[in-house]
């Protein structure tokens, strides 16, 4: 099962620069174990508060207990909360993020369908039959890697590669359903421990 996990990090007051380099170093070895082991699949920086570390990453695990041992071995735990969000296989995952290791933005967008009351059910059919075609041209092209079903009603999140936070608006504007839809988009930066990295 695969896990979304936001990760914020606080580093204590007075703590000396050679502690946290010594976490950081760790945690840097740590993560490259976690993606041998298959743990951890991807690392991101997302926008953050300034004084405070902030990275979101896609793990994997057979369930939560597990996530949570993975979790807890990782270094910068002692001064990190743990937002975990489990990730459901969604019929239009492209299934192998291809193209990750290609140079361009990643963003994670979180999709939450509306469909009006009273919307005929062929409508609705024809609407995702197109959105499941749209997708299967986005992957195609490069920017739809991955794609996961979210708890809740309607909600999906997605793993993108555009240009630039216009070029994907306009294909996030592109997908049939987006009428339907309230769209979040979240820009992403690298993070040094990113597993696509270490394995260029």
């Amino acid at each position: 099962m695969e896990y979304l996990v936001t990760m914020t990090t606080q580093v204590p007051p007075g703590t000396s620069g050679q502690t946290v380099d010594d976490i950081r170093i760790r945690e840097a070895a740590r993560s490259r174990e976690l993606a041998e082991q298959g743990h951890l699949l991807r690392l991101w920086r997302p926008p953050h508060l300034a004084g405070e570390w902030k990275s979101v990453g896609l793990f994997a695990g057979a369930d939560g207990s597990e996530l949570e041992e993975v979790l807890a071995s990782m270094p910068l735990r002692v001064w990190r909360t743990d937002q975990v969000t489990p990730l459901s296989p969604h019929p239009n995952d492209p299934g192998n993020g291809q193209g990750m290791k290609q140079t361009a933005a990643e963003f994670l967008t979180t999709f939450t369908v509306a469909i009006p009351q009273g919307t005929p059910a062929q409508t609705v059919a024809d609407a995702n039959a197109r959105e499941a075609v749209r997708a299967r041209e986005l992957a195609g092209q490069g920017h739809l890697l991955r794609l996961w079903t979210l708890p809740g009603q309607g909600r999906a999140l997605g793993l993108w590669r555009a240009k630039d936070a216009a070029t994907m608006r306009a294909i996030a504007k592109s997908l049939p359903l987006d009428p339907w839809m309230t769209t979040d988009i979240t820009p992403l930066t690298t993070h040094p421990n990113d597993p696509a990295i270490a394995t260029d």
